[in-house]
């Protein structure tokens, strides 16, 4: 059982061992009594057994929850969902619940319902790759990346601090926001920015693909994003990327109108996004 006095000794499961799973273990390795590890595949299991990432890795969850202080959810949103659901029947004592999913509100509703015993903290890393898997992981993924903490109805200080804990041991800031203010900035930050690299991607020609350069590439990149993650993630902050996708296309709109009839202006507005740009990068690095 963790204590306020005394919760870093913890043990902790990581349920999934893809990137975010995975990159998670990585970077806790070492730190804490015992890390433990569920996954339902078969080669990520091998790999994590063959590479010792963690100490104990089982398919099946009544195999490594009941050993668990805390308990990590590091898989697709609406998988995260489901195994909140289940988590009473494998852990019948003390436990701390944290998750990575990439939306919140849906998933503290979810935890707002979970027994007494089971204390939980939403949680989404802002960081990631496209490749999925544990063979891409990275122990360093977190190392200064935003780390989005949002405290449900039932959280209590102590799995605060122990999720606080957490995101310093791998690297990462920790961020304080309620879930509804999470999910429509990310729906800025993380969600549009997918759909339009899927976007430009369907908008481009084969015969261009001659062209390609690194300005493509790197606006593109998300695209190349896990389809089912995504989609997870798409519809459960559905109408915030709605609203979202409805300023971005007004914002299209005032730039096809200023390319089709004020060339004049044209300058003056890519020169305004420039200098918001620069202005949102440094009020990051100040958080």
């Amino acid at each position: 059982m963790i204590t306020d006095d005394d919760f870093i000794p913890a043990r902790i499961a990581i349920i999934g061992l893809g990137l975010m799973g995975g990159s998670l273990a990585l970077a806790l390795r070492g730190r804490w009594k015992k890390l433990l590890a569920v996954d339902i595949d078969p080669a990520t299991i091998n790999l994590a057994r063959r590479n010792r990432i963690v100490d104990q890795i089982s398919d099946r969850m009544e195999e490594i929850l009941p050993l668990a202080d805390v308990i990590i959810l590091a898989v697709p949103v609406k998988s995260i969902i489901q195994i909140i659901g289940q988590l009473e029947k494998y852990k019948s004592d003390q436990a701390i619940i944290l998750d990575l999913g990439s939306t919140k509100a849906s998933v503290c509703e979810a935890m707002e319902r979970l027994p007494e015993h089971l204390t939980p903290v939403g949680g989404h890393p802002m960081c990631g790759r496209e490749m999925a898997g544990l063979e891409h992981a990275s122990a360093d993924i977190y190392h200064n990346a935003p780390f989005a903490l949002v405290a449900c109805a039932n959280t209590t200080q102590t799995a605060k601090r122990v999720a606080e804990t957490i995101v310093h041991h791998i690297g990462a800031q920790p961020i304080w926001l309620d879930a509804a203010t999470h999910d429509a900035w990310t729906a800025a930050t993380s969600h549009l920015p997918y759909l339009i690299s899927t976007a430009l991607i369907q908008a481009t020609p084969e015969a261009a693909s001659a062209l390609i350069g690194p300005g493509f590439e790197s606006t593109t990149r998300l695209a190349a994003s896990s389809a089912e993650v995504m989609a997870d993630i798409l519809a459960t902050n559905k109408t915030n990327i709605l609203d979202t996708l409805q300023r971005f296309q007004d914002t299209l709109n005032i730039l096809t109108t200023t390319l089709e009839d004020e060339p004049g202006q044209l300058k003056e507005n890519l020169a305004a996004a420039a200098n918001k740009r620069a202005a949102l990068l440094a009020s990051k690095k100040q958080i």
